[in-house]
């Protein structure tokens, strides 16, 4: 492995809605706009919010745009309780037999029977870095993080593609876990 390092992103909880659910939530036609670009191509945060509710309650989330071929709902262990829920901790996509949700929009609700997921550690990487680091898609790594708090995240998800950028993602649970707070954030596979 190398020791070079990479760069890692805390993902806060968020959704991905289809084209049918953004207008069921938001009106016919309606565009998702750009608030920020983030680190993979083409993704973007939006400024708009829906109110996901669980058996338990309901959070505000974030939608990240653009619309994908199905709705997901991404949270960490703490999110999830609070909602009432128990995702499974799964790769984005993999949404068999997780939990639904009910989402609440300006203009409407739409009850998804499937789709809130605990997103499983991963680490983007562009086919040129994944051959720089001797990874192959799909492969299981550690990743070590300095500190005051420093550990090593196990069951890290390799996923390689020429449309990513290579970042590495974990959800705030972790960053918190781990004091990653600040501007740039590494870490250095080791296996």
């Amino acid at each position: 492995m190398s020791n070079e390092k990479i760069t890692i992103e805390g993902s806060g909880k968020h959704c991905h809605v289809t084209r049918e659910t953004l207008d069921k939530l938001f009106g016919k036609g309606f565009e998702l706009e750009v608030k920020k670009y983030l680190s993979q191509p083409g993704q973007f945060a939006t400024p708009h919010k829906i109110k996901v509710t669980g058996p338990k309650g309901s959070t505000e989330l974030s939608i990240i745009g653009p619309c994908r071929k199905y709705d997901q709902i991404e949270l960490s262990f703490t999110d999830a309780r609070s909602l009432g829920l128990n995702p499974p901790v799964r790769e984005s996509g993999d949404l068999a037999g997780s939990p639904g949700v009910t989402l609440t929009g300006p203009e409407g609700e739409v009850t998804i029977g499937e789709g809130a997921i605990i997103a499983k550690r991963h680490l983007h990487l562009t086919p040129e870095d994944a051959a720089k680091f001797g990874l192959k898609d799909k492969q299981i790594i550690k990743v070590r993080v300095e500190g005051e708090r420093a550990l090593i995240f196990d069951e890290v998800v390799a996923r390689v593609s020429p449309e990513y950028a290579t970042f590495m993602h974990v959800d705030y649970d972790e960053i918190n876990a781990a004091s990653l707070f600040g501007a740039e954030v590494y870490g250095t596979i080791v296996g």
